[in-house]
């Protein structure tokens, strides 16, 4: 029997058709996981690429409030030192400064010393300790309710150093008595007599460590007037708290 060639050709075009779509039905199912997993890797980059965004927002906003916040308070804290410093330069300038109470204050005759503190300082320093402050508050006590009042506030050194320097450490440890004193109490400024005398009346002998010490001091004398009127200072009256 003789096999007509268009048979053959129907059956090898059968044959590949048949075979054709099985291998695309099996690399079909050998990508659709592959497929499938890169799908959800895209998911998920996505997601987390979503999930930094959000975390970087945030922590921008937050470092935003934050400087916000620091701003403010520096702004604040620079507010409050401008005011300190203004308060502090409006006191100094209306304290008395002078060598002596003598030709400054009318009719010192009439005053006599009712209480007086002692406060002494570090070498070089001009600051308050702790029982400085205690030692001065003390002394405020005795100011509770009096009036006719000043306070003569006499700072010194001991004789180390320059002379000149001495005299104006001397003032910066009157100033610093001075500024506690006016600011804590609400004590006007136009109460206060300052004396920077630098090393000169030394109490304590300045060949000895223990003297240097005693030198190193500021002292604060309250004197009343006993004819019961304000001191008086080139004929402004020295009133106030």
């Amino acid at each position: 029997m003789r096999i007509r060639p268009i048979h053959i050709a129907v059956s090898a075009c059968a044959l590949l058709s048949v075979t054709g779509c099985a291998t695309k039905k099996y690399v079909r199912n050998q990508t659709a996981p592959i497929i499938q997993q890169t799908d959800q890797l895209d998911q998920k980059t996505a997601e987390n690429n979503r999930a930094i965004h959000d975390v970087d927002s945030r922590a921008q906003a937050g470092i935003s409030k934050a400087q916000q916040a620091a701003d403010t308070a520096g702004q604040s804290a620079n507010a409050a030192q401008q005011s300190a410093t203004t308060a502090t330069g409006a006191a100094n300038d209306a304290v008395h400064r002078a060598d002596s109470l003598a030709g400054v204050v009318a009719g010192l005759d009439n005053y006599k010393q009712v209480g007086d503190v002692t406060v002494t300082f570090g070498f070089d320093k001009a600051t308050l300790t702790a029982n400085d402050r205690a030692q001065l508050d003390s002394f405020a006590s005795k100011l509770n309710g009096a009036t006719d009042y000043i306070l003569e506030v006499t700072g010194g050194t001991d004789s180390t150093g320059n002379a000149m320097y001495n005299y104006q450490l001397s003032q910066r440890r009157a100033d610093a008595v001075v500024q506690y004193l006016a600011s804590k109490y609400q004590i006007s400024p136009r109460r206060f007599y300052l004396i920077g005398i630098g090393e000169d009346k030394a109490p304590g002998d300045n060949h000895t460590r223990s003297g240097r010490a005693m030198n190193r001091r500021v002292t604060v004398q309250m004197l009343t007037n006993s004819t019961g009127s304000n001191a008086t200072t080139n004929g402004s009256a020295a009133s106030g708290n």
